[in-house]
């Protein structure tokens, strides 16, 4: 039977309100070579991608080629002026601080992100935070984004060998998302899902198995209790 041993965070829209930022970083980019991209249609169809997914998305979207080249140079500017932004910018949702450091003290906690790894860090270091993660699956770890399951696979070994005495299995696992990619590579790879209506409606995230309105507002042991009744 299983129980509750390891957390594994998705990063933007869960512990960073970030969004806006990668929208406005995306646009700009996208703006450079004649594409438009609106807010709706970033929230409704490129949000729980990586960056390399939301390019391929509107390039093929815009009937315009594609190759490895182009997709990365796009990669590149983006992430330029993404990194610029959040230098300027506190981006941590409430309550997150807090529920991370309680949940650290219980399980050992990961994430598993679209976002490249120099901007998770540089957040975390920002919010005080970083010390809390034993391991951060990033958009350099893994050749195939969510919604495939991948990510979480990645994490969940890399917590594996930070805690070897724990035998981690996907079961025992919690995950706590904002999108449908990321609840669907979740449950894929076997993993609870807490989703968290911070970027999308809780309507929109019901195949979740739970979900919350903000992490400032959810309790750890009863979301435990309820997701994984003693029988």
């Amino acid at each position: 039977m299983h129980t509750l041993r390891a957390i594994i965070f998705d990063f933007d829209g869960v512990i960073a309100d970030t969004e806006p930022l990668h929208y406005a970083g995306l646009r700009r980019t996208l703006e450079d070579i004649g594409i438009t991209l609106t807010e709706p249609d970033y929230y409704t169809n490129y949000l729980g991608f990586d960056d390399r997914g939301c390019f391929l998305a509107a390039l093929q979207a815009n009937g315009r080629p594609i190759t490895p080249e182009i997709v990365r140079d796009l990669m590149q500017k983006k992430a330029a002026a993404y990194l610029d932004s959040i230098k300027d910018h506190l981006v941590i949702f409430p309550g997150v601080r807090e529920f991370v450091r309680a949940a650290a003290a219980r399980y050992p906690l990961a994430i598993a992100s679209g976002a490249l790894r120099q901007e998770i860090e540089l957040i975390l270091e920002q919010a005080g935070i970083r010390n809390a993660f034993l391991h951060i699956t990033s958009a350099e770890d893994v050749s195939r984004g969510k919604p495939d399951p991948q990510p979480f696979h990645y994490a969940l070994a890399g917590l594996s060998q930070q805690r070897p005495a724990l035998a981690l299995q996907a079961g025992s696992c919690l995950v706590i998302e904002d999108s449908l990619p990321g609840i669907r590579a979740a449950k894929s790879a076997g993993m609870k899902v807490l989703a968290v209506a911070n970027t999308h409606t809780a309507q929109d995230l019901h195949e979740a198995h739970a979900i919350a309105h903000s992490l400032a507002e959810t309790q750890l042991a009863e979301l435990e209790t309820r997701l994984w009744p003693a029988t």
